[in-house]
């Protein structure tokens, strides 16, 4: 995987109601360790966040948790990470972890969740940045995604090549896969020899 030292996850305070979630969270935290990727996320001790969190720690890597003042004062901020970073704002917040980051894999989560996700396919439609987007869809979770996009393409407020702006994978293993597969080239995934 060149040039992915680090990867964000964005994923829920919460654990959901399917156990999938907390397990593709742990093994997703596992194989990052195993491969030596920095975790970057969050910064909470709850939900999918500490699940991830800890698996990372577990297994001897690296993690740097990003979370804004007001969060931590309510002692919901993890500190038995390698380091955590605290912020003025949210807004902070996001700006800070996508700093760090070479790339983003979205879990499932709630309203945060989706405003991270969405606001980092904004960024890359708007040439911010070309960093991989991986969107791990477990359990179907994310499955009214695709629909969603259709829609804004069939409705004519965005073009097919919004598409190209992420990736929906099923498992742990294809979010490696995808990153070993693919270069990023002009905001969106190209195949490396395409």
């Amino acid at each position: 995987m060149k040039n992915i030292n680090s990867l964000c996850v964005f994923c829920g305070s919460r654990f959901g109601n399917d156990p999938a979630y907390e397990q593709t969270a742990r093994e997703l935290g596992a194989v990052m360790a195993d491969k030596g990727i920095r975790l970057i996320y969050g910064g909470g001790g709850i939900g999918l966040m500490g699940v991830v969190a800890n698996a990372v720690m577990e297994n001897g890597g690296e993690v740097i948790g990003v979370i804004p003042k007001f969060f931590d004062e309510m002692e919901v901020g993890k500190l038995d990470i390698t380091k955590l970073i605290i912020t003025n704002n949210m807004h902070e917040r996001k700006s800070k972890m996508f700093e760090l980051s070479d790339g983003f894999i979205s879990l499932p989560g709630g309203l945060g969740t989706l405003d991270e996700t969405f606001e980092i396919m904004t960024w890359k439609h708007l040439k911010v940045h070309s960093k991989p987007v991986i969107i791990l869809d477990v359990a179907g979770y994310w499955s009214e995604l695709s629909a969603l996009i259709n829609a804004l393409i069939s409705k004519g407020f965005a073009d097919q090549r919004i598409k190209g702006m992420y990736h929906i994978v099923g498992n742990t293993a294809e979010v490696f896969a995808t990153l070993d597969s693919f270069s990023s080239s002009n905001g969106y995934l190209q195949p490396k020899n395409g």
